[in-house]
Parts: C-alpha cells; structure tokens; sequence
C-alpha cells in the first residue's frame, strides 16, 4: 500500500512539474523587440533651412517624460558611430553654433561629402517608392512616370530601392534592390488601372519596409484620394511610427481639393517624421522629389537603448534641442512608437526581450537596430 502511495505522489509531482515547464515555455514564446530604437531627426531654422553642425551633446531626447541616453549618432551622410567613438574623436566638446542654411563646417573633423553630390544624398537609406496607378491617374500618367524615374536615377548610392505601384491592388514592379535599371523597368511598365486603395497598400508596403533595418522610407505618389480601402489610416501611420519607417507624401492639386485626403496625408507624414507636398504641375513635382532627396541627405540619425519603461502601450517621444542659441530651432521626427510583439518557436535570443523584463541588452552593432 505504501509503494502504491508513493507511485501516485511521483505521478502528481511529474504532472505538476510538467504543467508549470509548459506554461513557463509558452509564455518565453511571445517577445516584444526593443533593442534600440532608430530616429532620423530633421533640425529646421523659422525659414525652413536645415541646421547643420550639431552634436549629440545638443539634442535631449526623452521617451515618455524618461531621459534616454544617446547610443549611436550620425549627421547627413556621416557613418553611423557610437557615442563612445564620438567621445574619443573629440566631437563631444562645446555645443556646436547650429548655423542655418546651406553647408556648415561640423563639429567634427575632417572633410565634409559634397552637399551637390547626388551619389551621397541617401547613403544607408531604403526607399520605398509607391505610384499611384489608379484611374485617377489617367490625364498626368506620363509626367509622374517621368518624374520618378528621374527620382531614382538622383538616388545613385542609395543602399537599395525598391518600386510599388498600386490601383485597387498592390503591384511590386521591383523589390528591393541596388539595380537602378531594375527599378526604371519596373516603373516604365506600369500602366493605369481602376480604382484607388491607398491605404490597404500602403499598409503591406510599410509591413516590407519593416522587415529592414536602418534609415527606411517610403515616397509615395498619389494623384486623388483614396475609394476602396477597408484599412483607416490611422492604423498605417501607427505601424509606420512603430517600425520607424518615414513616409512622404506627393499628391497633385486635385487631390488638395478633396480636404479629408489633404488633411490625413498631412497627419500621417508628420507623425512619422515625413512632409506632405501637393503639386500644381509637372515641374512641382519634380521639385518635390528634390525636396525629399534633399530632406534625406540633411536628417540626424539618433538611437538609444530605451530605459526601464512599465508602458508597454504607445510610447511618446520628444526631441528638443539644448542651449539658450539652439531653442529657436525646430525638430521633426517620429512621435512614438508601440511595442511589436512577436512570436518565436526557440528560447529568446539575445537580441529580444521578454514583455515581463524592462530592455537592458548590451550595445550591438548600428545594423541590428530595431524600431
């Protein structure tokens, strides 16, 4: 009777051991990445020229009210470095003047990339290009196509770029890639379609420009506003904010005269960091995509390791700048960003952390940042 006893106590004590592993590995499935968070931070004087010159010293950036200290910094198209090798080369010295307009000496040494040098304006950077193909497009179809390829042959030295087209659905003429003559193909073969769902394709072109890591950003051309989506766009300019991922807006003056398009490209862009801009012609266009290439070439790339936060919502962030001479200035970046759950079938990575423990991973290398 007492070996029957003890049989049945080891049985329960197995089954109990075995429930709490189970219950243990199933909750070390669901992981939230929150390595470092990535902005590129645009810094504009009252007349909209960009500031050049500045340091990580003079940008205070804060996430939910918590200060975050600065892991990696980068002006234009400087290498990404970390604020250890900044400290080292001396950048980190006295607040740099923060001149406005045009080309300024940095606070760092050495020769500056040519600012006319179309090779180096988006150095680093994932573009993401999304046409409008719809039947809005009919009467500038040739001008916009135009347009954009002139856009992309600008992008010479961009890391990689990759061309979208859409009506009703999503067309990839041409995925990522370095293959400029590539991207011109796929542009060159589009062709008008039916009705226009801007925001169902802008939601899958954000969900592939998040699988990248480091500067992404999507150009999108858009010639009238959106008839067929089921997705709002409040839910894609949230996903844009929480993968770290730009979006600029080109739209034509018809679509300026439909308020709601004007107002929601307007919101959306500037949550993310982006601009909106509405053409009258062809050659407002083709400014505009300048715009853009030149607003890429002048953007702060600032990341942090994000401090104990208990919020695993929406996260607030804030970029300001410090010094008596510098608060005169304006910043643009991302507004925030909401933890990404995501799910793995083997033990957390070293690159991951648990929803239940605050972020605290040792600093990586800037290819491996994450929004």
């Amino acid at each position: 009777m007492t070996k029957k006893y003890i049989l049945y106590f080891g049985i329960s004590l197995a089954l109990l051991c075995s429930s709490r592993t189970m219950a243990q590995e199933e909750q070390s499935h669901i992981h939230v990445i929150v390595d470092m968070v990535q902005l590129n931070v645009a810094v504009t004087d009252n007349k909209g020229n960009y500031v050049t010159g500045l340091g990580p010293q003079d940008f205070v950036v804060t996430e939910d009210g918590i200060r975050e200290k600065v892991a990696t910094f980068a002006e234009g198209n400087e290498p990404t470095r970390r604020l250890e090798e900044i400290m080292a080369a001396g950048k980190t010295g006295e607040p740099a003047p923060g001149q406005a307009g045009g080309s300024t000496e940095s606070a760092a040494s050495g020769p500056k990339p040519d600012p006319n040098s179309l090779s180096a304006l988006v150095a680093g950077a994932n573009v993401f290009i999304l046409f409008d193909t719809s039947n809005y497009m009919y009467r500038g179809f040739v001008f916009a196509q135009d347009a954009i390829a002139d856009f992309v042959r600008s992008l010479q030295n961009a890391d990689k770029i990759a061309f979208y087209s859409y009506s009703r659905d999503l067309s990839r003429g041409s995925q990522l890639t370095s293959d400029r003559s590539q991207v011109l193909r796929g542009v060159r073969s589009t062709v008008a379609g039916d009705d226009a769902a801007l925001y169902n394709c802008l939601l899958l072109t954000v969900k592939d420009a998040a699988q990248y890591t480091g500067r992404k950003v999507i150009v999108v051309f858009s010639n009238g506003p959106d008839n067929s989506s089921m997705v709002p766009p409040e839910d894609v300019a949230e996903l844009a904010q929480s993968t770290g991922t730009a979006i600029y807006m080109i739209s034509t003056q018809e679509a300026q005269l439909e308020p709601v398009s004007t107002a929601v490209f307007e919101r959306m862009t500037a949550a993310t960091g982006g601009k909106a801009y509405f053409a009258k012609n062809w050659r407002d266009e083709k400014r505009a995509f300048a715009s853009i290439r030149d607003d890429l070439a002048h953007l702060y790339s600032i990341s942090y390791y994000p401090a104990a936060n208990p919020n695993r919502g929406w996260r607030t962030i804030s970029v300001k700048l410090v010094g008596e001479n510098l608060k005169k200035y304006h910043t643009r970046t991302r507004a925030g960003y909401r933890l990404q759950p995501t799910r793995f079938s083997a033990p957390s990575a070293t690159t991951t952390t648990s929803m239940a423990v605050p972020a605290t991973p040792a600093p990586t290398s800037p290819a491996q940042l994450a929004p």
